[in-house]
């Protein structure tokens, strides 16, 4: 059974990934045989000899890791806010009636419309980067968390009531399980959420990212580049995504799913 588990989990890897190899292909081909603009879309053998003279050169790896360390640390920032305001709101409803109607008008205000404010506050270096990232983190976060305590399944808490939980107890023994796949959803969500706030982020006078490597694309009119930083942001930002979905799968290996029949 182990084996056939690997086999099926690398053959869906194999899957998933005909569908854009098959687009890199067919793009290739158009490139090479004129039919799009090579200045405007170069073909991808010339993004990817873009991308392999910034890695000879050690630019790559410096851009790379100033955006993946403030990604990360700008989801640490949001998942302790999230969580925290979440499962506060979710458990009272005072609070909920307090803090829920201002956050959720807070939700809607545009990524970019905060980096004057935070560069005002916080100046162009990392920490109104980080904490702008963190912004977008947080309301994912904190929406599935909320929502997810506020709905569990009433029956449950009368059960822990009747059984005389004291209030950690049922924190400890039905919200927070009960409350585990939604708010891992919510983890998800956030981290994606990450990876587009660190473009605008890194709008805000950074030197180094792959933000600023799209900006100095634009203004050298280097389009393989450009292309280049998009490719790496949507690479990062799968396997990140992929480390937090194997990281949290045993938190929720208990559901009894439809993926789990198939």
């Amino acid at each position: 059974m182990p084996d056939a588990s690997r086999w099926d989990r690398f053959g869906g890897a194999v899957l998933g990934l005909e569908v854009p190899v098959g687009l890199l292909a067919a793009w290739e081909g158009a490139a090479h045989l004129g039919w799009i603009s090579a200045k405007l879309l170069p073909a991808p053998s010339t993004v990817l000899v873009a991308v392999a003279d910034l890695a000879a050169s050690g630019d790559l790896w410096m851009h790379v890791w100033a955006t993946l360390w403030r990604v990360l640390v700008g989801f640490g920032l949001g998942v302790a806010a999230g969580t925290a305001m979440g499962a506060l709101t979710g458990y009272s409803t005072l609070a909920r009636r307090l803090l829920d109607p201002m956050l959720q008008a807070l939700r809607n205000i545009p990524s970019i419309a905060w980096v004057p404010l935070f560069i005002l506050w916080f100046g162009i270096f990392e920490t109104s980067k980080v904490l702008l990232i963190a912004v977008g983190v947080f309301f994912p976060v904190y929406l599935n968390l909320a929502s997810a305590i506020h709905e569990v399944d009433r029956k449950l808490v009368e059960v822990a009531r009747a059984y005389r939980f004291s209030p950690l107890e049922l924190v400890w023994r039905v919200l927070l399980p009960a409350s585990l796949p939604t708010y891992v959803i919510g983890l998800r969500s956030g981290l994606g959420l990450g990876w587009m706030f660190v473009v605008a982020a890194e709008f805000m006078g950074a030197s180094e990212g792959l933000g600023y490597l799209l900006i100095d694309g634009q203004m050298t009119g280097r389009t393989p580049v450009i292309l280049g930083a998009i490719v790496l942001f949507a690479v990062l930002g799968k396997l990140t995504d992929l480390a937090l979905a194997r990281a949290t799968a045993p938190l929720v290996a208990w559901q009894d799913g439809f993926k789990s029949k198939r």
